[in-house]
């Protein structure tokens, strides 16, 4: 076992939204790196079988819900004697504009995107507090910027950077660490799903030329694997990261600092 390993290995880890996409894709970098993992999440076939190929825990819940949260950090003690990190990566849709969003459909956005990680964040405090832990916030690109017709998963995307802040500050001088990833587009199931509608709506011929099309100006020029999310996170939950706290780490290909008004301008280079 190589130093960087030993610096990871033996932590137990929560990751939420761990049965599919990024959140599976960490849950078996942090395994591999010889950390003990719990996945939590709403369905439990996908954590089951993600738990069976890291030999971790499944622990499925409703992490929106204040009992289930609580359960599941119980569970996760009860399992591994402690909890040393969280990755808060469960989140959901809310793709409409704010004039076309009803009630329920915003109360289901906040909650998916924004109420599981603080819920989740809080019942696992006391551990976190207790251990000198640390939380991963999986935000996204969304938490910087607004896209179209996208209002609830905007504006609790953009609240979770908040949410990092604010653990950051209230938290570090009890040496836990906050910080916050904003992945850009990533192949994940959800993605692929959208991907999907966006090359039938544009009449596009494949999921793969659709990547393309919405990644034509990203530096990269490609979408991201979730595996190279993964190696963020466990970057950030490893004491490798252990002076960064209240930051927000941005994965997207170098989409961020693209000027868009200049993009017409390639043509001139």
């Amino acid at each position: 076992m190589n130093g960087a390993e030993g610096q990871a290995a033996g932590k137990t880890v929560l990751v939420t939204g761990g049965g599919t996409g990024i959140g599976a894709a960490v849950a078996a970098r942090l395994a591999q790196d010889g950390m003990r993992v719990a996945v939590a999440g709403r369905r439990e076939a996908p954590l089951k079988e993600v738990a069976g190929r890291i030999g971790g825990l499944a622990v499925p819940g409703d992490m929106a819900d204040s009992d289930d949260a609580a359960e599941t950090v119980r569970r996760v003690v009860d399992h591994y004697g402690r909890l040393d990190a969280v990755v808060a990566n469960a989140g959901g849709h809310g793709f409409s504009p704010v004039g076309e969003t009803d009630d329920q459909s915003w109360a289901g956005s906040i909650n998916a995107n924004l109420t599981t990680a603080f819920k989740t964040v809080r019942a696992a405090l006391p551990e976190l507090t207790r251990n000198r832990g640390s939380v991963v916030i999986v935000s996204s690109l969304a938490g910087l910027f607004a896209g179209p017709g996208v209002a609830g998963y905007t504006v609790g995307k953009h609240a979770l950077i908040g949410l990092t802040k604010t653990l950051a500050r209230d938290y570090g001088p009890a040496n836990v660490r906050v910080n916050a990833l904003c992945p850009g587009w990533v192949r994940t199931p959800m993605a692929d799903a959208e991907m999907d509608e966006f090359a039938q709506a544009a009449g596009i011929a494949s999921r793969d030329e659709a990547y393309g099309k919405v990644t034509e100006h990203v530096p990269l020029r490609r979408p991201a694997q979730p595996e190279e999310m993964a190696s963020i996170v466990r970057f950030l939950v490893s004491d490798e990261s252990s002076y960064i706290t209240g930051a927000t780490i941005v994965a997207d290909g170098g989409a961020h600092i693209v000027d868009l008004p200049t993009v017409p301008f390639e043509v001139l280079n």
